[in-house]
């Protein structure tokens, strides 16, 4: 069956959401030990989520990229990532949805949140047709993430390079059997048609 090609895939349930983000030890340790972000966590920085496991490995090398090694699991309120959608824009101006470039760009720069689809990835890490959702946090969306939306934080790169071995060795079967479940994420009224690029 065809995906189609944007859609929200997520690990969820009825109160949470898991998003992925992969950092250098020095934030995803003490993130992990303590169910938060550390202070050094930049508050006041963009930051992206990413709610598929394979984009998150694709971006951070199966967590070995420098400043990547530590990926984590964060779950967030449903309530959270559903205000972040509504608050969102998208990050590229598209005709037909925005006025003009202009008016796209006012929109963007007052946005607490932006979104960006992306290809999505098979366990070799190559673009499928579908999209993945990025979401990307500034201002109030960062803060409120790091400080009111997440519910736990889990290292997950453990499970990165073990699904990593078993693509190397061909075991693609014994792969996808430690891939999170995402399903379709249902969004009350459907995607909101200012996210649809």
């Amino acid at each position: 069956m065809t995906e189609p090609r944007h859609q929200i895939r997520a690990l969820h349930t009825a109160s949470t959401v898991t998003v992925y983000q992969a950092y250098a030890p020095e934030i995803g340790v003490p993130a992990t030990r303590d169910g938060r972000f550390p202070a050094a966590w930049k508050r006041d920085r963009m930051t992206w989520i990413k709610p598929s496991f394979l984009w998150m490995m694709y971006r951070s090398g199966w967590g070995t990229k420098d400043g990547q090694q530590t990926v984590l699991a964060v779950e967030i309120t449903r309530e959270g990532f559903e205000w972040a959608l509504k608050h969102a824009c998208l990050s590229h101006y598209e005709r037909g949805l925005h006025p003009d470039p202009a008016s796209w760009r006012r929109r963007l720069k007052r946005a607490p949140a932006r979104v960006q689809w992306d290809p999505e990835r098979d366990l070799h890490l190559r673009p499928l047709p579908h999209r993945s959702l990025q979401l990307g946090f500034t201002g109030e969306a960062a803060r409120r993430y790091a400080d009111e939306w997440t519910v736990s934080i889990t290292d997950v790169t453990a499970l990165a390079h073990a699904v990593h071995a078993h693509v190397r060795d061909g075991a693609l079967e014994a792969a996808r059997r430690l891939l999170p479940v995402e399903r379709p994420f249902p969004v009350d009224g459907g995607l909101p048609a200012h996210l649809r690029a």
